[in-house]
């Protein structure tokens, strides 16, 4: 899809839905101060991790086999009012909002109340991000603060820690734009998630009722738990097969950038063992309950679930067929693995590269 087609008013009905500016300024006023330090080392940091940006570069290359020759632009290293900021400007361009004047007569102000709500608590656990749909080779952000505050809490070394950050982040960069069709797929299925929305909420509220009452949610698939799992339940089958489309993709990108962050070896990061042991320690640690009910509400724990059978179907993968041989999966949306196969790789090899 071109980014015209996808900023049209229509935007598969999307459009009005969050009054992003509002968001924007919302989350900026909720969001909590970054970890104290002095100017010198809030300095220090936001340049190493400037120069890791660019020195991610070569390491990810040599992993992934994706040599994608294009310019290797510095990341945007930012706070986090600025990382809110660039959040809901790639929001309103995914989903269009940045294109429609008429909002009605709320517009999109509640649901930009809570957007913004929703952005101030993430702009605390965000370390880094790639937006595929802004700047001519997207955008690489950095949150300096929340870098600094995990490797303290993990006690790692910080060097270490922040090239390990880069290496993830640049491997997305690295994987759109060597494969330039996952942006449009996004927006497609972004689209068609918006489609359908002219239910009423009766019908709406009578589905989520009959869901909410046969619903058995400890068997559960990740993808099928918590508010997740209602939201899928709720949507018509054209809607759930993009949610479900989504889901994959995300799952493949962050697996495969977890397998190279810590494929690159200690001769990139020397304590990435120790690294990666602090971190999956911290993932897995329990946390209170309010801040549990708050990070289902956000869908953060299926997000965790994504790190982890990512990354699992992508060491499988790899260690069977080779880097080079894994590479098919960014042929185009028929290579990518479908939900059964995430957690069946041989199903994905015998599927694709039979």
């Amino acid at each position: 899809m071109s980014r015209e087609a996808a900023n049209s008013p229509r935007s598969g009905g999307f459009a009005g839905v969050v009054d992003w500016d509002l968001a924007s300024r919302t989350g900026v006023r909720l969001t909590k101060p970054g970890p104290s330090t002095t100017r010198f080392s809030a300095e220090a940091a936001v340049a190493e991790l400037s120069a890791a940006s660019i020195r991610a570069e070569g390491p990810v290359r040599d992993v992934t086999g994706l040599a994608d020759g294009l310019p290797v632009p510095e990341a945007q290293v930012v706070d986090r009012p600025g990382w809110i900021r660039a959040a809901a400007r790639s929001m309103a361009n995914l989903t269009g909002d940045d294109a429609v004047t008429d909002r009605g007569l709320l517009g999109g102000v509640p649901a930009g109340l809570q957007a913004g709500a929703m952005l101030a608590f993430l702009s605390s656990a965000i370390l880094g991000q790639y937006d595929p749909f802004t700047g001519e080779h997207g955008t690489l952000l950095l949150v300096a603060p929340n870098v600094v505050s995990v490797e303290r809490a993990l006690k790692v070394v910080p060097s270490d820690f922040r090239m390990w950050v880069c290496l993830h982040e640049v491997t997305h960069r690295v994987q759109f734009s060597s494969s330039p069709w996952l942006a449009g797929y996004m927006r497609d299925n972004v689209a068609a998630i918006g489609e359908g929305g002219d239910e009423s909420v009766a019908e709406l509220l009578g589905r989520l009722t009959t869901v909410l009452r046969q619903r058995r949610g400890d068997d559960a698939a990740p993808e099928d738990r918590g508010v997740l799992g209602l939201l899928r339940a709720t949507q018509t089958e054209s809607q759930r097969a993009a949610l479900d489309r989504l889901l994959m993709l995300g799952t493949l990108l962050e697996g495969h950038a977890d397998h190279v962050m810590d494929a690159v070896g200690p001769e990139v990061v020397p304590s990435v063992v120790a690294i990666r042991r602090a971190f999956d320690r911290r993932r897995a640690r329990q946390v209170n309950p309010l801040q549990r009910l708050v990070r289902a509400l956000l869908g953060m724990d299926a997000k965790m679930a994504q790190y982890v059978r990512g990354k699992a179907f992508v060491d499988a993968v790899v260690g069977r067929v080779g880097m080079a041989e894994f590479n098919a999966i960014w042929t185009g949306p028929d290579t990518l693995p479908l939900m059964a196969e995430i957690d069946d790789p041989e199903s994905w090899i015998a599927r694709v590269l039979a």
